[in-house]
């Protein structure tokens, strides 16, 4: 007997026969994760991506700036802005590498240990709401195949900067990252004064 429900529960079309396709059923899964994640992660810094660089400066996977940049596929003037936004907000700051003192490491500050945890604590909230209808065992073995197929598409299609997915997906030029300004204090008087 197959316990699979209709498509239609899904948000397919009536009649379509989608419950067993996987890329629909990837991207509600998908959908409902991107939603609910992005919630839990908006108030860090470039939201997902914020999250990922706090949680490697956190576990000290963070390395240099351009490794980690190259790693979670980030433009790397975009990785600076984002460096510099969290650096900002204190959950992360730049120390000098012990090996290489050209580079800078990017290291977790104690608030941003506290704000990692408590985003990895709702993280994994929507991990369980979203997994909830299988057994712990179902579970494991699902992230564990979804981790190696990960792995293997991307050895296969590798992304080494995420703007290459804009195009990828057919939407057009990558967008080129728009430069940030920083305003003193003298610029803010002058607009304030006219």
């Amino acid at each position: 007997m197959d316990n699979t429900p209709p498509a239609s529960a899904l948000g397919a079309p009536a009649g379509a026969s989608l419950a067993h396709d996987l890329g629909f059923n990837l991207g509600v899964l998908f959908r409902a994760y991107v939603k609910a994640s992005n919630e839990v992660v908006s108030d860090i810094p470039g939201g997902p991506r914020g999250y990922q660089v706090l949680a490697a400066a956190v576990h000290g996977d963070a390395g240099s700036q351009s490794a980690l940049a190259k790693r979670l596929g980030i433009d790397r003037t975009v990785m600076t802005y984002l460096v510099d936004d969290l650096e900002t907000a204190e959950l992360v700051a730049r120390r000098p590498d012990p090996a290489d003192r050209r580079n800078r490491q990017i290291v977790a500050t104690d608030k941003g240990h506290l704000a990692w945890k408590l985003a990895e604590r709702h993280l994994r909230a929507i991990d369980t709401h979203l997994l909830g209808e299988v057994s712990e065992d179902e579970a494991r073995v699902f992230r564990d195949v979804l981790r190696r197929l990960a792995v293997r598409a991307n050895e296969a299609d590798r992304l080494d900067n995420a703007c290459e997915l804009v195009q990828d997906l057919g939407s057009g030029p990558a967008p080129t990252p728009k430069r940030r300004v920083r305003r003193g204090s003298a610029d803010r008087r002058a607009d304030a004064a006219s």
